[in-house]
């Protein structure tokens, strides 16, 4: 099976094969990124998904669901009653369908791996309240979801729950589902998932957005491990300190590399305008949209400033959702010295394999900014770029749209996830 550490869905097929004896063995040389984008591994998975599994006869599955299925026993999938394996695979989309995409809004977040927006924050605790008052309701005359043991349909919808359970659902939000809580607790600390899982420990304080380690990890704040890295691969010298200590310090040389000019800034001749975009940026990011949407087009100098829309011109090769954000956060950390004269909310509407990624830009100027510099060039011409007229009703509705992170694309796909470039 090909997977990354620590993913649920791969968890949910190493549980499943430690119930029904299923010898599962993980590739040891994947790389998340790498490994699922090469030729030889889209020829057997055409979605480029993981986890991924490859039986010893070739026989190839995606999606972890199909893979927990075919690696369970007879037990585990509901027994020979029909309506039984019918109610396990009724759990398992309703645990991709109603928990997998609040659980996300909520938590990651907090993560610091998404973008805070209130609004998709409290419809999500609305809908994981939704989804375990009916957990909650019928494990009040159920031990398990389906049956009196433990099948699939148990392990996939525990798995979709512990990132809720180990960031987001402190006591106080627990305290009122008590069967959805006995219910996990029995599952997770089950021998054969706890050889995968090992201790779960839930949350002891409702995790919170911290816009520090958002724009962190926006800006690629693994860095360090980078760094370490650096230090491993540097291979060691054997030569004396006094030799070091001259070699630190070498005589010019005439084939010594020149040093390389100070780049000139592209929008340093541009007046300054009236609109301070770090302030606005700064009340974007610590006020709610009602108060800071209208602070923009308050603010906002239509004159020295505009305003373009950006549409991804590749959406029928997106695939999965992460991955589709992670197009947008690449974009962001290649444009790093273009944050002090522009911002953006870039958003992905729709799902896994159906969705579309656009966005709204502002920058300084009137001209098209990705051209000013050749290290702006490289992610620009893989979308669709219109200049905005600041006037127009309609540009104020865009514009509120995906400042708010609300509303659908053209093709009726609903908002999923943003970006923002700040």
């Amino acid at each position: 099976m090909y997977s990354y550490p620590d993913n649920f869905r791969a968890q949910k097929v190493l549980i499943a094969a430690e119930y029904s004896g299923a010898k599962v063995k993980l590739a040891s040389n994947f790389v998340f990124g790498e490994t699922n984008t090469s030729k030889e591994f889209l020829a057997k998975f055409p979605t480029g998904k993981v986890p991924a599994f490859e039986s010893d006869n070739g026989m190839c599955l995606f999606e972890s669901n199909a893979i927990a299925y075919y690696v369970a026993n007879d037990q585990l999938r509901g027994g020979k009653d029909p309506v039984a394996q019918a109610q396990v695979l009724q759990w398992l989309n309703f645990a991709d369908s109603d928990i997998l995409p609040a659980a996300c809004t909520w938590v990651f977040p907090t993560l610091g791996i998404m973008q805070f927006n209130k609004q998709n924050t409290e419809r999500a605790k609305e809908d994981i309240t939704k989804a375990m008052t009916a957990l909650n309701d019928h494990l009040l005359h159920h031990t398990f979801l389906v049956g009196e043991r433990l099948t699939v349909a148990d392990i996939s919808v525990a798995c979709t729950m512990i990132s809720l359970y180990q960031n987001v659902l402190d006591a106080g939000f627990r305290k009122p589902f008590g069967n959805v809580n006995r219910w996990f607790s029995t599952v997770v600390n089950q021998p054969q998932a706890k050889k995968v899982l090992g201790v779960i420990k839930m949350a002891d304080k409702m995790a919170q957005f911290d816009a520090k380690k958002y724009a962190e990890v926006s800006k690629g704040g693994d860095s360090s491990n980078k760094k370490d890295k650096k230090k491993q691969d540097k291979p060691k010298e054997d030569k004396p300190k006094a030799e070091k200590k001259k070699e630190e310090k070498p005589a010019a040389q005439e084939d010594a590399p020149l040093e390389k000019p100070k780049e000139k800034d592209p929008f340093a001749a541009m007046p300054k305008g009236s609109w301070d975009m770090d302030d606005f940026k700064r009340f974007y990011s610590n006020n709610d949209e009602d108060e800071s949407v209208p602070y923009f087009w308050e603010k906002f100098d239509k004159e020295n400033f505009s305003i373009w829309r950006c549409d991804y011109k590749y959406n029928d090769e997106l695939t999965m959702v992460f991955m589709s954000c992670n197009l947008m956060g690449g974009m962001f950390q290649r444009l790093e010295k273009l944050r002090k004269n522009a911002f953006a909310s870039m958003a992905l509407f729709g799902e896994n394999n159906n969705s579309t990624i656009s966005g709204i830009w502002v920058w300084k100027g009137h001209d098209l900014a990705f051209e000013l510099s050749d290290d702006w060039k490289i992610d620009y011409s893989s979308y669709e770029w219109k200049k905005l007229d600041a006037d127009a009703p309609e540009t104020k509705e865009m514009v509120n749209q995906y400042l708010c992170w609300v509303g659908k694309d053209q093709g009726g796909r609903a908002f999923n996830q943003g970006k923002i470039f700040k």
